[in-house]
């Protein structure tokens, strides 16, 4: 009788030692830490204890001098702390992980879905006609043409034999990104924010070096919604808030005004139902159900957002049924998309998104 053989589970992402290996699990432990690095070390001294991943030639002193050393941390009044390239690691580190997960499954296309004069190529071809550039013509396909039509033995080449191959456009997106950071975020036993927070950094990271003519915005939405920067990202943390779904739209849509491009749009990623407005000064909260009167204004703003021509794409990391049908009306009322997506997809999904909307020109 065949049965199950069990044996220690012995974690792939724990370093073998050296410093490229344990820099990675440290920056990996700085997400969990909101980018405290004085925790991600102690921490990195306990799984060091249960693995052994230093050894004689190699121990945490040494990896510390080393972070000091290459200008990862630095040291003030007492209390250690990451520095901007630990930040740009992190980010980068994020980009990695999720980018590399659509490269493998081969996802994306970064064209526009309109032909004409452009800067990168498709699978489209066509004669060539009065204006077409030189570095248009395919020469191959051209010449191939020429030897069908007139033959090889008296080769000639004429306006009609040329082939053209077709370019895209590239287009300019600006991207608003809202993350919750309501308690429930991490209520239930469950880490939503630092999923949330490494695609934001992920995401922050591609646009900056694969389109930088792009722009992100990014919003936190609690109680009240203000905008954070990309180096504010490793140090964000959930606070006792509820959630101003609203205000967050209403920030995001402020911002997007202000942009010159044609294509916009806002990312949302949350996990429960909006629970709050302020009026007056005044906290409106109600976290039982859905409040009719703050998903009505919720509501409003999304057919405010459609008007603009912004839409919104939500990522909801709930399953909740009543929840999900809010996200439904809501999506229907801004004509955008919904996702119902694990926390471990959320990178991909919004990176897959992210590219497949940067082909659309809102006219």
């Amino acid at each position: 009788m065949r049965g199950y053989q069990f044996s220690k589970f012995l974690p792939n992402e724990l370093p073998k030692g050296g410093f490229e290996e344990m820099l990675k699990l440290f920056t990996q432990l700085l997400n969990y830490t909101a980018g405290d690095a004085g925790e991600a070390l102690a921490w990195m001294n306990e799984l060091d204890k249960q693995y052994k991943f230093t050894n004689k030639d190699y121990g945490m002193g040494d990896f510390i001098e080393d972070l000091k050393e290459k200008g990862y941390i630095s040291e003030e009044n007492g209390e250690t702390k990451i520095t901007a390239k630990t930040e740009q690691t992190i980010r980068k580190s994020a980009l990695e992980e999720i980018f590399g997960k659509l490269k493998k499954a081969g996802k994306g296309n970064h064209n526009s879905n309109i032909s004409g004069i452009g800067e990168e190529k498709n699978a489209d071809r066509r004669e060539f006609s009065f204006g077409d550039s030189l570095d248009q013509i395919d020469m191959t396909a051209s010449i191939h043409n020429a030897q069908i039509n007139h033959g090889i033995g008296n080769f000639k080449l004429t306006e009609r034999d040329l082939e053209v191959e077709e370019k895209d456009y590239k287009t300019l997106t600006s991207t608003v990104l809202m993350i919750d950071i309501s308690h429930s975020m991490i209520l239930y036993g469950e880490d939503r924010i630092t999923p949330a927070k490494k695609t934001a950094m992920a995401l922050a990271e591609l646009i900056k070096t694969k389109y930088p003519k792009d722009t992100l915005d990014i919003v936190v939405f609690g109680n009240d919604a203000w905008p954070i920067t990309i180096k504010d990202l490793p140090y964000l943390q959930v606070g006792p808030y509820h959630t101003n779904t609203f205000a967050g739209l209403e920030l995001a849509a402020d911002l997007l005004r202000r942009r010159k491009t044609h294509n916009k749009q806002i990312f949302m990623i949350t996990d429960g139902k909006p629970t709050c407005l302020k009026e007056n000064g005044r906290y409106y909260k109600n976290s039982v159900g859905l409040d009719r009167k703050v998903i009505g204004k919720t509501l409003n703003m999304a057919a405010q957002c459609k008007r603009l021509n912004i839409p919104i794409t939500t990522f909801m990391i709930a399953k909740d049924p009543y929840l999900q049908q809010f996200v439904r009306q809501f999506t229907e009322i801004n004509g955008g998309r919904a996702f119902y997506s694990s926390l471990n997809g959320l990178g991909e999904y919004i990176f897959e998104d992210y590219i497949k909307n940067r082909r659309r020109t809102v006219r």
